[in-house]
């Protein structure tokens, strides 16, 4: 599987541009926005854009979503449906941000723990993720030791729990519970900012590491 990350619009978002090298196809995890600038990035990967994969519901992480859908008729699967509340607010949410006028839209499936979404001969598996918003799922490709974990966790950092239905120790509870037992040599490509490890936030993130928590 090859992996690009593409920051989009002024929130600098990572959306993941994934692509199984048997078969050339592809899928986008949270298209935030600028979809010129993501069709570019899959034309010269010279992939086929099968599907796109939402981790939650935010503007930074899905606002291109109804234009692709609009202009390649591709599936969306994801995010959880507590988080559809979210997605109904875009219009809203792109006119405070600026944004080009964005579309409200309904995922063609809705994701739970256990779950899997698959692209070509690739497959990953779904975990549900509360806290930063109600309906956060991520995804983990096992046999590469990746996952894509959206706003739940960063390098050095947590998402943030102050938004509508985000909560905290919820948060802490997903990170511990859902991404910990993976295994600390799974390699994370988070909602901004530059990829870790979770071995690496295990010893040093200064609110979800080992030590943090055991005081």
């Amino acid at each position: 599987m090859k992996v690009a990350i593409i920051p989009v619009t002024p929130f600098q978002q990572n959306c993941s541009l994934l692509v199984c090298e048997d078969t050339n196809r592809a899928a986008l995890v949270d298209p935030g926005g600028d979809v010129d600038t993501l069709l570019d990035a899959v034309e010269r990967a010279g992939a086929n854009l099968e599907k796109i994969l939402l981790t939650h519901g935010h503007i930074d992480h899905c606002g291109g979503t109804a234009e692709l859908v609009q202009r390649l008729d591709l599936p969306v699967e994801g995010p959880h449906a507590d988080d559809q509340f979210w997605i109904d607010q875009l219009p809203e949410q792109g006119r405070q941000f600026g944004f080009p006028p964005l579309q409200a839209f309904v995922p063609d499936r809705y994701l739970e723990s256990g779950d899997e979404v698959r692209f070509g001969n690739i497959a990953m598996e779904v975990r549900h993720c509360p806290g930063h918003t109600p309906g956060h799922v991520v995804f983990i490709q096992h046999q590469y030791r990746l996952a894509f974990v959206g706003d739940v966790l960063f390098k050095g950092s947590i998402g943030r729990t102050d938004f509508p239905r985000g909560d905290l120790p919820t948060l802490i509870r997903s990170i511990t519970t859902q991404l910990w037992p993976l295994g600390d040599d799974i390699t994370f490509v988070p909602g901004h900012g530059p990829v870790s490890t979770f071995g690496e936030e295990r010893r040093s993130n200064p609110f979800v590491s080992d030590g943090a928590l055991a005081k």
